[in-house]
């Protein structure tokens, strides 16, 4: 226990709020284990790779390199794919290049953000695969606008289904588990529509020092290896939560879903750990559990076990 019995805020529009919870429980952040953003639990430290890269901060940034070693690496033409400031710019640029669509509930509230409306099927659909954050995987002949794969890397140990008529949004952020870094990429279904968004693009969008990891992170990734101990993991934790009398609701993607577990952010958060409160996507006493680091997972689970109880 860090501290006594505390309310915590709300839940924001997306998780990664650790940071907030421990300027509430006036703790330092090194203490809080943030499962309310869903990242690689298995990814490498990469402060070495980013100490080598220190220098690319003396220069403008230039992503080409970048680009065309993850062009090779998903299987794209690299004119197709554009290198953005994490997949919440990827988001930002397709919806201002796209201007309408439906988006497909419940949903990333960004999709909705960045739309001039989100209810318009005649401009195409907007879903995630797999779907967040309900976990789950579309079907093989589901379609779409737009697809919005941040999980399915690390989750299929593929880059992607390869929609190749559809917008394709990704996240390195999620996979190398660094939101700080900011990385992510669209592919796109034409050349031609991928230069009319890096003209929306801001310039040197990408900062040099993601653009410079990025080639050595990618020589580093088993995405194979990668999902199977995710996969393995999600399945093991699952269980584990089962077996503290906790709901869990069917899905595949690297988080769990609790069913009927209201309160439970609060009353978690004196432990040190914090969760995603799902009533923003509309789903009420749900909350959302990313897989915790294997360093962490005993600390997870006897602050879930403390809860259960009562």
């Amino acid at each position: 226990m860090i501290q006594k019995a505390t309310r915590v805020g709300p839940a924001g529009d997306h998780g990664g709020d650790g940071l907030s919870i421990a300027r509430q429980l006036d703790i330092p952040a090194e203490q809080i284990i943030d499962l309310s953003a869903s990242l690689n639990p298995f990814a490498p430290d990469i402060t070495d790779i980013a100490a080598r890269a220190l220098a690319s901060l003396g220069r403008y940034p230039d992503v080409q390199r970048a680009t065309d070693a993850l062009a090779e690496a998903v299987g794209v033409h690299a004119e197709r794919l554009v290198l953005t400031n994490g997949g919440a710019e990827a988001i930002a640029l397709v919806a201002d290049h796209l201007v309408d669509g439906a988006v497909v509930e419940p949903a990333f509230s960004l999709y909705r953000r960045h739309l001039r409306t989100g209810d318009d099927p005649s401009c195409g659909t907007w879903k995630a695969n797999p779907s967040s954050p309900l976990g789950q995987f579309a079907d093989p002949d589901d379609t779409a606008t737009v697809w919005d794969e941040a999980f399915w890397p690390m989750t299929t140990g593929t880059w992607t289904r390869g929609d190749g008529d559809a917008w394709r949004i990704g996240s390195l952020t999620k996979l190398w588990a660094c939101p700080g870094l900011r990385l992510g990429y669209v592919i796109v279904p034409t050349a031609a529509a991928a230069r009319s968004v890096v003209e929306r693009q801001p310039k040197w969008s990408v900062n040099g020092l993601a653009a410079e990891m990025l080639v050595p992170l990618l020589e580093q990734e088993d995405l194979a290896a990668t999902a199977a101990r995710v996969g393995a993991h999600r399945a093991a934790f699952a269980e584990q939560l089962s077996d503290l009398g906790f709901s869990v609701l069917p899905g595949a993607a690297p988080w769990v879903l609790l069913a009927a577990t209201p309160g439970l952010r609060s009353d978690l958060a004196p432990h040190g750990v914090v969760v995603r409160d799902c009533a923003s996507f509309g789903l009420s006493g749900v909350h959302r559990l990313a897989l915790p680091r294997l360093a962490d997972l005993d600390r997870v689970l006897t602050a879930l076990a403390t809860t259960a109880s009562r």
